[in-house]
């Protein structure tokens, strides 16, 4: 699948990188959307399933892990990066033996991200041909 039949969904509390982000990878082709916090991402995947979604872990209301939580459970297929800060590497660890694809740290290489997902593209495809 190329990149511009990718949907991703992009969430964190951090509307000036969120935005930032989006638009980077709209750049190169990838259909992004955004969220600002988990009860908008668990809306935003009910009306449109992605294939990956990128989760902030921590996020003020509904944390990442949660909304790790609640996507897996109404929506397996969709692949979820997490990304933490600093001091939260622990909690990715915990969010990929809770389901998460992978996690990455905080400030994250775009291209590297991108090749993350698409990694993660390739993983939800082989779930829906399952």
């Amino acid at each position: 699948m190329d990149m511009t039949q990718w949907n991703v969904l992009l969430v964190d509390d951090e509307e000036d990188f969120v935005a930032t982000l989006a638009e980077r990878l709209s750049l190169r082709g990838i259909r992004a959307r955004v969220a600002l916090d988990g009860e908008q991402a668990l809306a935003r995947v009910a009306e449109n399933c992605p294939n990956v979604a990128v989760v902030d872990v921590m996020m003020p209301g509904m944390r990442g892990l949660e909304v790790l939580r609640r996507i897996r459970r109404s929506n397996p297929e969709v692949q979820i990066i997490l990304l933490t800060g600093q001091g939260t590497a622990r909690d990715g660890i915990e969010g990929m033996h809770e389901g998460a694809f992978d996690y990455m740290m905080k400030p994250i290489d775009i291209d590297a991200l991108i090749g993350k997902i698409g990694e993660a593209v390739t993983a939800a495809a082989q779930i829906k041909g399952a």
